[in-house]
């Protein structure tokens, strides 16, 4: 699962810095395998951030959205509006090989 992050050009400590201190409540959540923060190139308009996890199956996956981990971790989100250029765009993938 991804989630893309355009972030204002000159907030991007900001965003890394909310990412680095934030408690992201994954721990012991059935399924979760692993997470990164990925940057990506910068353009004239936004610098491109993802938020990767792997997740055992697709069912754990959506099961943590609807969890209270899921609350707890997004509680602030809104907080950091001021860091994105629109909402984050979302993208699931199943490994085939």
């Amino acid at each position: 699962a991804m989630n893309r992050f355009k972030i204002v050009l000159g907030k991007e400590n900001d965003f890394e810095d909310v990412w680095r201190n934030r408690e992201s409540y994954l721990d012991g959540v059935p399924g979760f395998k692993q997470f990164n923060l990925l940057k990506g190139s910068t353009t004239s308009d936004f610098t491109l951030y993802s938020s990767h996890t792997i997740w055992t199956s697709e069912e754990d996956f959506w099961n943590w959205t609807k969890s209270e981990s899921f609350r707890l971790a997004h509680k602030d989100a809104a907080s950091h509006r001021d860091l994105y250029l629109g909402p984050p765009d979302f993208e699931g993938f199943q490994v085939l090989i």
